[in-house]
């Protein structure tokens, strides 16, 4: 029960005391202090029911995906594209009303726009770790299952979350096209055909082939260190040793007997990327 007193000031105090939780504020009028101490009720009363805390009625879904992002201060473009897509098309629903049908219609949306099945499916995955995060790092109320009956729902109609799989290899007369564009383009800063090269000889992605440190490479077992290398299940401290065929020797060889420290290839893989889709 909530408990009123009036202050010699003249202003009242409402403490709320229930198994443990409590609460206290001062307010200058009684009924401030009477609506303070009903509200407090009702949420001690959810938290002990559910050993969450209720979601407050003005908090939206760009209200948490905000919070979210300042917490995790997230990088790479596609997270930062995807956290914005997902406010836009759901921020202003209040958290505590989101549900299956506010998915159902983001779902078609997304769909209406020419989002794929697997581009949805990874945007619902981001936001099921926006609402777990919500749920278990603010003690918030939230159905966190709403993102995976969601993704059931991509399977109910008929939409493949499935990635296509690649079924050929680029022809030589493709890469000769490629490396001949690359070799006669003098604005073309980056060694692009460098690069293509070692990437096919290693079928390392760009962003490991522009982190490789000469300090990686053994030049006696003709090996390199690739550090935090992608995996589903775990990228910090996933590193590995992966041996350099000869056709990928050849291109590390020279750069070492220019220098021995820094970045063996010292561009950035955005740039990299920037550079073949261009080509």
């Amino acid at each position: 029960m909530a408990t009123l007193t009036q202050l010699s000031s003249g202003k009242w105090r409402a403490q709320v005391r229930r198994q443990g939780l409590y609460k206290g504020a001062t307010f200058t009028l009684k009924r401030d202090a009477e609506a303070w101490a009903k509200k407090i009720e009702v949420q001690t009363s959810h938290i002990i029911a559910t050993g969450y805390q209720p979601v407050p009625d003005r908090y939206t879904v760009a209200d948490l995906i905000d919070g979210y992002g300042a917490s995790v201060k997230m990088t790479g473009k596609t997270k930062i594209a995807t956290h914005a897509m997902l406010k836009r098309e759901l921020g202003t629903i209040p958290l505590k009303r989101l549900n299956n049908v506010h998915l159902r219609e983001f779902i078609e949306t997304r769909r209406a726009a020419g989002a794929g099945g697997v581009t949805i499916a990874c945007d619902l995955s981001f936001l099921g770790t926006i609402l777990k995060w919500g749920k278990h790092s603010q003690q918030m109320d939230i159905p966190t299952t709403l993102t995976t009956d969601a993704r059931r729902n991509l399977t109910a109609l008929k939409v493949s979350v499935r990635s296509a799989e690649r079924d050929r290899e680029p022809t030589q007369d493709e890469l000769d096209r490629l490396y001949d564009y690359w070799n006669n383009n003098k604005r073309q800063r980056v060694p692009m055909t460098t690069l293509c090269r070692f990437a096919l000889a290693t079928a390392m992605r760009q962003e490991e082939i522009c982190s490789i440190q000469v300090e990686d490479v053994n030049a006696h077992k003709r090996t390199v260190v690739i550090r935090d290398r992608k995996d589903p299940q775990r990228k910090q401290g996933n590193h590995q040793t992966v041996p350099l065929r000869a056709e990928a020797w050849a291109l590390v060889e020279p750069v070492l007997r220019e220098r021995t420290s820094g970045k063996v290839f010292p561009y950035q893989a955005s740039s990299v990327s920037t550079a073949f889709t261009r080509a």
